[in-house]
């Protein structure tokens, strides 16, 4: 069995070109979450692990919200493993999905939710979720704001 290489020059540079962050689903979540008047960071690096960004990160509710691009991030439904150089990829694209683990173990040690969605998923959808997981959050500071302040 000949051993993994790396793709070819032309294979890395196409690849160098896709879009990691900003993405057109990342945007269109944004822009519905901002004219619903929610506020939140982009790219904020995950606590304990400077070199990883939290998509879009509500810091006051300790909110992570990531949405995963379905090639590289090995999606059930529309995830592919290209032919050339197969092995390479797959021990490349294995590696994504464990510091997605990885990123979700640190932030949850850290005491904040994490809500990962697919690239293919609605954004009005994810739009709606994220909303409820926010103003769920906002509640429970309120309550719990109410019950330690009549101690």
């Amino acid at each position: 069995m000949r051993a993994a290489l790396p793709s070819s020059p032309e294979v890395s540079a196409r690849m160098s070109r896709q879009t990691n962050q900003d993405t057109g689903v990342e945007r269109a979540v944004r822009q519905l979450l901002h004219a619903a008047g929610y506020r939140y960071r982009i790219h904020y690096p995950v606590p304990g692990m400077p070199r990883r960004k939290i998509d879009i990160a509500f810091t006051g509710a300790r909110l992570a919200v990531l949405i995963d691009g379905c090639f590289w991030h090995g999606c059930p439904e529309h995830a592919t493993s290209p032919k050339a150089n197969a092995q390479w990829w797959r021990q490349k694209l294995d590696r994504n999905i464990e510091r997605d683990q990885e990123t979700n173990a640190q932030l949850l040690t850290e005491g904040w939710t994490v809500l990962r969605f697919w690239e293919h998923e609605s954004p009005d959808a994810v739009m709606r979720q994220v909303a409820a997981a926010v103003d769920r959050e906002k509640a429970g500071r309120r309550k719990r704001r109410r019950q330690g302040g009549g101690l």
